[in-house]
């Protein structure tokens, strides 16, 4: 499917000057935390929030959640209110920090969160297994979360927002405590979701993983967005273009050089292209799994879940309707 086909025109979540204003005990103004912004993310896209600590990103997310209210302006999730239960059951949400009970496994605790869905109990199982093995933790199923490292249970917390097979997924710093085996696993996951037309509304001050995954982004300050657009036309130097070639002899590179200056009337900058750090960390560990029979720690991811469906093949809940 390609990008244009994955997307479509039916906006799952739309701002019109959302504003929200935090007041002290007198009700007097205190805070403008989000400032009059406006924007929409159609089914299918993956939107990036940006900004630094204090610029309205959470706020903002907290808004599209229900759990705050906006003090002027409207907000519209899956063409419904953010109040309304039935929209709310169609999110999955990664918070940024994973709040999860110690003394549950890692399959009590996606039992538990699949029955605050009312889903049966074959389904709770059959969505636990495949959840299980696409964050890699089959092997610690029965282990309790509070002996998980950071990583591990940011994995849980990342299944655990899917367990609904969600049309809206919310992701605060999915990445954060992940080693880059990890990141890359959540990135393609992400791509994934995408793909298989659910709408990704991720928030991360990694800005290496939000331009690896975001079709589109926008930055805030002072609660106020400063840029919005796609990546390509935010950081594409238009003035600029790059040719890459196979390695000539020096004779060639010395001809191709001189007629670049003849033409442009500028000395031009001459390198060699270097590997992507995160693909060449991925390749050396690839070819160490090959030694060993026994891995410690996370193993592999197993693909993707099956029962995440595809767009527009859902089978709706009862309760979601």
């Amino acid at each position: 499917m390609s990008d244009e086909e994955k997307k479509t025109d039916v906006a799952v979540l739309r701002a019109e000057n959302l504003t929200k204003i935090f007041r002290d005990f007198w009700r007097r103004p205190k805070v403008k935390a989000v400032d009059g912004i406006s924007f929409e993310i159609r089914r299918g896209e993956v939107f990036g929030v940006l900004g630094p600590n204090g610029s309205g990103k959470s706020t903002t997310l907290k808004m599209i959640l229900g759990l705050l209210f906006p003090t002027q302006g409207s907000l519209e999730v899956l063409g419904r209110s953010p109040k309304d239960v039935g929209a709310k059951s169609r999110i999955g949400y990664l918070p940024e920090e994973s709040y999860l009970y110690p003394y549950l496994t890692a399959e009590e605790t996606l039992k538990f969160y699949g029955s605050l869905f009312k889903l049966s109990d074959k389904e709770i199982r059959s969505r636990t297994d495949q959840l299980l093995e696409m964050i890699g933790l089959t092997h610690a199923r029965r282990r309790t979360v509070g002996e998980f490292s950071k990583g591990m249970a940011r994995r849980i917390g990342l299944a655990q927002a899917l367990v609904n097979d969600p049309d809206l997924v919310i992701l605060d710093e999915p990445t954060s405590g992940l080693d880059p085996l990890g990141c890359r696993q959540v990135k393609d996951l992400i791509q994934t979701l995408s793909d298989r037309g659910k709408t990704v509304l991720l928030s991360s001050h990694l800005l290496a993983d939000v331009e690896d995954v975001c079709d589109r982004i926008a930055i805030l300050y002072n609660g106020r967005i400063q840029a919005m657009g796609s990546i390509r036309d935010l950081l594409e130097e238009r003035h600029r273009v790059r040719l890459t070639f196979p390695e000539l002899g020096p004779e060639s590179m010395k001809a191709v050089l001189d007629n670049i200056r003849r033409i442009a009337g500028t000395e031009p900058d001459l390198d060699h292209p270097r590997k992507d750090l995160e693909r060449f960390f991925l390749d050396v560990v690839a070819e160490a799994r090959k030694q060993y029979e026994q891995h410690s720690g996370v193993s592999g991811s197993a693909g993707f879940a099956g029962f995440l469906s595809s767009d527009g093949t859902r089978e709706k809940h009862p309760s979601k309707e």
